[in-house]
């Protein structure tokens, strides 16, 4: 039997960077209409594969390895994630260590999410992975259930390879549509069980779509490197205020100004206040620039980033923002409804201007459904 799985990327809209990764308050984020996919098949042994994909739908590159072995896999970079996946999820599972040795497994993996976007894009191969697993060894789905999936892939960018990672990337994907996603309890990333499961709050019922518009700057970043750098000081000045009391200190004061963000603009999103969640856009936009510039970013959230930010706000968006962890990646607007393609033309035109060749502006809409899975394998 061969099964194919879909899975969208994401978007922080409010809120960043408080998923975990340096704080533990809330997001407002959003699974958008990008996504990854995969098959999953029976072999002997494993087979992982990763397909790079152009714009146009043609693989470009494939690269894979054959393992005649039990889990775990070894880690040579380019299938890391895969096998990571794989590797976390069989040392957890008692009921995959079982089922494992009468039926491997070949798994190709590909995405339309172009790579180190801001977009959640990595993290999408890992709980393709994961829900691939669950799905070909038909693992019980209330041991193995998607608040669990999420928190091991979470393990499995943290622990498996030493990237440091919060928790919105792992969830949205998998639930989907348009949330409120309470981090609260998980500032010290403890093992599964020991901590609280994100709350996943979803606001689709209430707001069918935003007027959207993106752009991917085509400047690579990692968002592990940017994280390992914020996290260590954010959790130092965090423990200490919490030995000595008193006021913040600045780096915890920025966080819970964008939690602030987050927890109002929900207030704005119930009441269909579109210029309300636009100027807490911008205001999250500051703290993260300002977060980033004491944790010794030269340019803060990114000098492209700003510039087309700048320009969205020039040109009439209610809000722009980055959606990931800044330095390169994407940024995205709101606009009054209609608004959209004024936007993206303007930025196409300043990207040329600023030699940006590899940028992308599109128009992301949310994606009400999260995993997808063909059990057909032709969808």
């Amino acid at each position: 039997m061969q099964y194919r799985l879909s899975i969208p990327a994401r978007i922080n809209i409010l809120g960043n960077p408080t998923d975990a990764n340096e704080g533990d308050y809330a997001t407002i984020s959003a699974a958008v209409d990008l996504r990854a996919s995969a098959l999953i098949e029976s072999t002997t042994g494993i087979k992982l594969e990763l397909q790079t994909v152009s714009m146009d739908g043609n693989t470009t590159e494939t690269v894979s390895k054959h393992f005649m072995q039990t889990p775990p896999l070894p880690y040579d970079g380019e299938l890391d994630l895969l096998a990571g996946a794989v590797n976390r999820l069989y040392d957890y599972s008692a009921e995959l260590q079982q089922k494992f040795p009468s039926n491997g497994f070949h798994i190709t993996a590909w995405s339309e999410v172009p790579r180190q976007s801001g977009l959640g894009g990595s993290t999408l191969f890992i709980l393709l992975t994961l829900v691939g697993l669950r799905t070909h060894y038909n693992l019980n789905p209330v041991k193995h259930n998607d608040y669990l999936l999420a928190e091991l892939a979470q393990r499995v960018e943290a622990k498996e390879l030493g990237i440091t990672c919060g928790f919105a990337d792992r969830y949205v994907p998998l639930f989907g549509g348009i949330a409120y996603l309470d981090y609260r309890g998980k500032i010290h990333q403890k093992e599964i069980k020991q901590e609280p499961y994100v709350t996943y709050e979803r606001l689709d019922k209430f707001i069918n779509q935003l007027p959207l518009t993106a752009i991917s700057t085509g400047i690579q970043r990692d968002s592990g490197i940017v994280h390992e750098r914020m996290r260590p000081l954010y959790l130092d000045q965090y423990n200490q205020w919490k030995l000595r009391g008193g006021e913040p200190p600045a780096l915890v004061k920025l966080m819970i100004d964008a939690w602030k963000t987050a927890w109002q603009g929900k207030i704005a999103l119930l009441e269909g206040n579109l210029e309300t969640f636009g100027e807490l856009m911008n205001q999250n936009h500051h703290l993260v620039e300002e977060m980033m510039t004491r944790c010794g970013f030269a340019d803060g959230a990114g000098w492209a980033n700003n510039i087309l930010i700048q320009t969205a706000r020039d040109h009439g968006a209610l809000g722009a923002k980055l959606t990931g962890a800044g330095g390169g990646g994407s940024v995205f607007a709101l606009t009054r409804p209609g608004g959209e393609r004024k936007i993206m033309d303007v930025w196409k035109k300043v990207a040329d201007e600023l030699g940006l060749d590899q940028a992308i502006a599109f128009q992301p809409r949310i994606s009400h459904r999260g995993i997808i899975i063909d059990r057909s394998g032709q969808a």
